[in-house]
């Protein structure tokens, strides 16, 4: 039988192993609102697609370990797995794919190459205003925020680098981001 608009949340999750459209009403149903609160939260479309992406890779493969709060609802389960991911994304800078790899599942999709060519050609325009932008940053943020983009470091990488701690490196990186996109955005 197929899931239908009056099942619940915990109906469809207990049926989704026997029947995977059960499993698809249900990401109809909280997609475009996590991804909507997601790109709320700071995500960019990108991400945000990544951490909805990876929210239902993981929702399915712990889908027995489901429990129902006694309304039928899979909000607070799911939205729960996205401020898990969410946060991991703020810390880690990127969102985790075990869960999609496990499946077998692509992680993101190639870039169109053209866009890709448009990308580097901007960048390549913008790097002399970027490098006076990064000129202009005090010492403290102008390399925090290289330890973080260009070498890619986590915060206690940072914090023990900068010799100040985990709240001051994030504080720096987050400042020097501000001023760096302020910055290129008035250049175009």
């Amino acid at each position: 039988m197929a899931p239908g608009p009056r099942d619940t949340d915990a109906q469809l999750i207990a049926t989704a192993g026997s029947d995977p459209a059960a499993f698809g009403e249900l990401f109809d149903r909280y997609a475009a609102r996590i991804d909507r609160w997601a790109q709320r939260a700071g995500l960019s479309e990108a991400d945000a697609l990544e951490l909805v992406s990876e929210l239902f890779a993981r929702a399915w493969v712990g889908r027995r370990r489901y429990r129902d709060p006694g309304d039928g609802s899979a909000g607070p389960w799911l939205y729960g797995i996205a401020r898990n991911l969410l946060a991991a994304h703020r810390r880690d800078g990127r969102i985790d794919a075990r869960a999609r790899a496990r499946l077998g599942m692509q992680s993101r999709p190639d870039d169109d190459a053209e866009e890709a060519v448009d990308a580097r050609l901007d960048a390549s325009a913008s790097r002399p205003a970027l490098e006076r932008a990064l000129g202009a940053l005090p010492a403290g943020q102008r390399d925090a925020v290289r330890l973080r983009v260009v070498d890619g470091l986590d915060y206690p990488e940072i914090a023990r680098r900068l010799s100040c701690s985990e709240t001051a490196a994030r504080k720096r990186v987050s400042l020097g981001l501000q001023f760096l996109r302020s910055e290129m955005e008035a250049v175009r």
